[in-house]
């Protein structure tokens, strides 16, 4: 549905998207990520037609956004991270007015604003002035300009900022009950929400992509045998000790005891060090016997700042 290839965009000598590539298959909603400065925004600027490539092609449901921008802009639908509302306005004039923009017939007009408040959640207000509503309904009329001419993918950047917990549960039920009929693409400084929402996500940094997958995915590529849940045999002062004095071993943390004459930690290994080798051979020179071990899954923050060495989203 959304393909991207060797997309480029320099800003006088300096790349701010750089040589990126990737595919959003049909029915998919997948989160886009990065830092403060990654080119997120660029990126998905540059899908939606706002700004040209330096190099590189886009396409929308197999339309080049350069070649056939028409046509392509016709199958997307955007939300930016500030809707633009006119405060004067009652949403449904709001939403009438986005109608004539995309081309929506006159006689078909009512019952596109009817089913898009609807599905959107903003059919008791379309009377009310948008300078009069709350943050998380202009986000809702902002999402449904989006839907108006029935687009096959959405570009949603920050859909949730500034919302209150409520309405940050109200626009993920939203924003999945869409992904039902829609390919959606989203950018979101709430890592909790883009995996709660997103069936895969996509890091950029630096102008580059630099990891793509499922969290779990991402999680066990990060990992690799460097977190690691483990059930022993022993006392505990005894492991611990053993644990603490391992160079390899960056950190061990007791967790409990889950069974009689055990102890379980969770063991982050030092450096490239897999701490699964390693805790073999520690235990098996004590004459401790590991009874599990099974690897820790990380959240996707923690994904997120492993990859991204750290920076804010």
């Amino acid at each position: 549905m959304i393909s991207v290839k060797n997309l480029t965009k320099k800003y006088s000598s300096v790349p701010a998207v750089d040589d990126v590539s990737f595919e959003i298959n049909e029915g998919e909603i997948v989160g886009f990520l990065g830092p403060n400065g990654a080119g997120k925004t660029t990126t998905m600027n540059i899908l939606t037609g706002y700004i040209s490539a330096t190099a590189g092609e886009v396409k929308i449901n197999g339309f080049d956004v350069n070649d056939s921008p028409e046509k392509a802009k016709k199958c997307l639908g955007y939300l930016p991270d500030n809707p633009p509302l006119y405060d004067e306005m009652l949403v449904r004039e709001y939403l009438s007015f986005i109608c004539d923009i995309k081309g929506v017939r006159a006689k078909d007009r009512n019952a596109v604003i009817e089913d898009v408040s609807r599905l959107v959640q903003i059919d008791d207000v379309l009377e009310r002035l948008l300078k009069n509503l709350s943050k998380g309904y202009r986000q809702r009329v902002g999402l449904a300009q989006a839907l108006v001419g029935s687009p096959k993918a959405l570009i949603l950047d920050e859909p949730t900022v500034g919302l209150d917990p409520k309405q940050i549960v109200e626009m993920r039920d939203v924003i999945k009950t869409l992904g039902e009929s829609h390919t959606i693409m989203l950018s979101s400084h709430i890592l909790s929400e883009v995996s709660a929402m997103c069936d895969r996500v996509i890091i950029i940094n630096k102008g580059k992509i630099v990891a793509s997958g499922t969290t779990a995915e991402l999680s066990q590529s990060v990992s690799q045998g460097k977190n690691i849940s483990v059930r022993l045999r022993g006392e505990r002062d005894e492991v611990q000790k053993i644990l603490t004095e391992c160079e390899f071993v960056k950190e061990a943390s007791f967790i409990g005891i889950k069974e009689n004459e055990t102890v379980d930690f969770e063991v982050s290994g030092a450096g490239n060090a897999d701490v699964r080798e390693v805790l073999f051979g520690l235990m098996s020179e004590a004459g401790i016997p590991i009874l599990q071990m099974k690897p820790v899954d990380l959240s996707l923050e923690d994904v997120f700042l492993q990859i991204t060495g750290g920076a804010v989203a």
